[in-house]
């Protein structure tokens, strides 16, 4: 089961594909990513990189891939396409490959992404993937795309963006926990779940605000009709 987000870019392509292809950017408004950067190589043939993502503040699990873009195509949309994989017995990624669409539209670009991978650790890595990982991949993915795209449309940086989010995910967790101090110490288990439920519920599902990065303005299901580009298959695994 392969992973898809679509969102919807009012900005123009020339800005969306610099903040996408250039890594210097790209780690900016990428959850996923602490670390990209191009390796030595010509500029006019396929790009190989290294990335890297801080799982600790001692851990940083990194792998290697190779990328290639086309800029110019006949329908006036754009492509890229990558291979990667890690040799780090830590990562459960071992190996994996995805691809971009910029799809220009009247107000704007329809930006998307198609990626899939193959886990590591045998029949336990594929449950974890399958339970943990994966959701959390796609969430992430869902993330940085609205990250992006507030970037592009209202000027809003990535890191004034997560600093939103993390005070809005501030306010909601003291919406949910501040009322609690309210009740008497002796206060039954039912008491504080008929509390608490109806708060964690409205912290779920109150809207975010405009300028904060949020999944769910994502789309996650992807057409009927979805292929790879033919790019992806001239890309060997790095």
């Amino acid at each position: 089961m392969g992973l898809y987000i679509e969102t919807r870019v009012r900005a123009d392509l020339e800005t969306l594909w610099e903040r996408t292809q250039d890594p210097d950017r790209h780690q900016r408004w990428d959850l996923r990513f602490t670390e990209i950067a191009y390796l030595p190589g010509a500029e006019d043939r396929p790009r190989t990189f290294r990335y890297a993502t801080r799982v600790l503040p001692f851990l940083v699990v990194a792998g290697t891939g190779v990328s290639a873009g086309e800029r110019h195509r006949a329908g006036g949309d754009r492509v890229s396409a990558l291979r990667f994989s890690s040799p780090h017995p830590l990562s459960l990624i071992a190996e994996g490959s995805g691809y971009w669409r910029y799809v220009p539209t009247p107000d704007g670009v329809r930006f998307l992404t198609g990626y899939d991978y193959r886990p590591r650790w045998g029949r336990p890595g594929r449950l974890a993937d399958r339970l943990v990982f994966r959701p959390l991949m796609g969430w992430a993915t869902a993330w940085s795309f609205d990250r992006l795209r507030l970037w592009c449309e209202r000027g809003v940086t990535p890191e004034r963006s997560r600093n939103h989010w993390l005070l809005e995910l501030l306010a909601r967790a003291l919406l949910v926990a501040a009322p609690l101090g309210l009740l008497p110490p002796a206060a039954a288990p039912l008491a504080v779940l008929g509390l608490v439920l109806p708060l964690l519920v409205l912290a779920v599902l109150v809207p975010p605000s405009p300028w904060t990065p949020a999944a769910r303005r994502c789309l996650r299901t992807p057409p009927a009709r979805t292929r790879e580009p033919r790019l992806l298959a001239t890309l060997e695994q790095p």
